[in-house]
């Protein structure tokens, strides 16, 4: 069987997740800093699970024989309003979740990647439903009631 489509997508999926989760790393830190300690919260956990996905994409190239090699190029500047970095960062999971969609029919001859990023799809949905709701929320609320609510 053919595994390169399987490999080239662990690999995009590795370099990319990792560093996405730094990001969320260190906004989270931002936000305690600033006093939104649940916010910050979310995002140092949000990191540790999407770090989780990169050792599971990384011990699946492993088991295929291939050791990872990677190139991670992500300027960042963090930002410091957190109803902007919701929204910047909801435009990057949309983009995200896009791309897993289209990868799925290039993984279907590897049941176990398919499988490993049908789930890793199914949490950035939820990721992308999280931040969704939160601007949702926000409009409903208002910015400081749910600022209050971070905290």
């Amino acid at each position: 069987m053919d595994f390169k489509a399987s490999l080239q997508a662990s690999r995009m999926i590795i370099n990319e997740l990792t560093g996405s989760s730094f990001v969320h790393k260190m906004q989270g830190l931002l936000f305690k800093s600033q006093g939104f300690e649940k916010l910050g919260q979310k995002y140092l956990d949000h990191y540790a699970e999407e770090m989780e996905w990169v050792e599971k994409y990384t011990n699946r190239m492993l088991d295929l024989g291939c050791v990872p090699q990677g190139k991670i190029e992500q300027a960042y500047t963090l930002i410091e309003d957190p109803k902007a970095y919701i929204e910047a960062d909801l435009k990057l999971q949309r983009d995200g979740v896009e791309k897993l969609y289209q990868l799925m029919p290039a993984l279907a001859c590897d049941p176990t990647t398919y499988d490993i990023t049908k789930a890793y799809l199914a949490d950035e949905e939820e990721d992308q439903y999280w931040s969704e709701e939160q601007l949702d929320l926000i409009e409903k609320i208002g910015i400081q009631n749910w600022l209050l609510r971070q905290m």
